[in-house]
């Protein structure tokens, strides 16, 4: 069963070898699928899902997309960006960071798209969401709320249809590594590699939840949104592998692990990362790659989830110390 879709990504996103890489890891093939190329709003893995979303908050005539995330969410940038091009309202419920709040970045173009923040404690997060779409619907804005990272059975949908494409491309990886926090992006390339039949080992590196959490909601994600699409796969905890080694620092605390990854990249390949989701992917990636969790020969792809924005908010400022 399709979904409604909206076209608001720029798709295929290429995918590309990492040659230099490669050779300084030794022993394996490096592609990089580039989802942070998605385009809209500066691009990143949220454009996929929000071709979803905000179709099925057009099919319930929304007029506003609501959601949450942290002050430097790449996600509420891409919510804010999409209904900018969808001429709807939006409004983003953000956590305030401890200490001075920080511009720049996604942040700045929150702003830019024209969407209303309200700021929030974390403990409250979720509290102030729903007042603040309730809100919005008692004052008939006909909001529509899209949960934290996109990460529904809908917006997992759109990743199930972002591992057709990359089959499509031609490439079926051994290894599928990428960021995972909220969930819906796992969900879905794990969706997609069991339809498909495929022996690849879709491998989250959490970047914030413990892997017994993270396993539980990617499961949960992946049940419904097959359910939805009618695919007749259901997928257990046993069957989502998550790797939640580099998640003591806490959530967007860069270390010398994102740091030296996000040099890496950039200096071998010219391909930027963020600090908070791929450049902690990333190193994990390379430490992997340097205990030797890789076979020799295995052709590894890096799923790039965009979020370079994040670079230039000023409490990254220090990156290259």
């Amino acid at each position: 069963m399709n979904l409604p879709r909206l076209n608001l990504a720029a798709l295929p996103t290429p995918i590309e070898a990492l040659p230099n890489i490669s050779a300084a890891l030794g022993g394996i093939q490096l592609l990089v699928k580039r989802d942070d190329l998605t385009g809209l709003g500066g691009g990143g893995n949220k454009v996929r899902k929000l071709e979803f979303l905000a179709a099925e908050a057009q099919a319930n005539g929304a007029h506003m997309l609501v959601t949450t995330g942290a002050a430097q969410s790449n996600h509420c940038r891409q919510t804010a960006a999409a209904a900018a091009r969808l001429g709807m309202a939006c409004q983003l419920v953000l956590v305030k960071p401890e200490g001075i709040i920080n511009g720049g970045g996604n942040l700045l173009l929150d702003g830019l798209f024209g969407a209303e923040i309200i700021w929030c404690e974390k403990t409250r997060r979720d509290d102030t969401l729903h007042n603040v779409f309730n809100e919005a619907w008692q004052d008939g804005r006909r909001p529509f709320l899209i949960p934290y990272g996109g990460s529904s059975p809908t917006g997992a949908a759109a990743y199930y249809h972002a591992y057709s494409e990359m089959i499509s491309q031609g490439v079926v990886p051994d290894v599928i590594i990428f960021a995972s926090s909220s969930g819906g992006t796992q969900a879905g390339l794990a969706l997609g590699a069991a339809v498909h039949g495929n022996q690849t080992r879709v491998l989250g590196i959490s970047v914030d939840e413990p892997a017994s959490i993270l396993k539980e909601t990617v499961s949960h994600l992946a049940r419904e949104a097959a359910s939805r699409m009618r695919l007749g796969v259901e997928l257990s905890t046993e069957d989502i592998l998550v790797d939640d080694n580099y998640i003591r620092p806490g959530y967007g605390v860069l270390t010398s692990l994102e740091r030296d990854a996000i040099r890496f990249f950039a200096r071998r390949e010219g391909l930027v990362l963020d600090p908070v989701y791929t450049g902690r992917a990333a190193g994990g990636l390379l430490d992997l790659a340097r205990k030797g969790y890789f076979k020799t020969g295995e052709q590894v792809l890096f799923w790039h989830t965009g979020g370079i924005l994040a670079l230039f908010a000023s409490q990254y400022a220090n990156i290259l110390e």
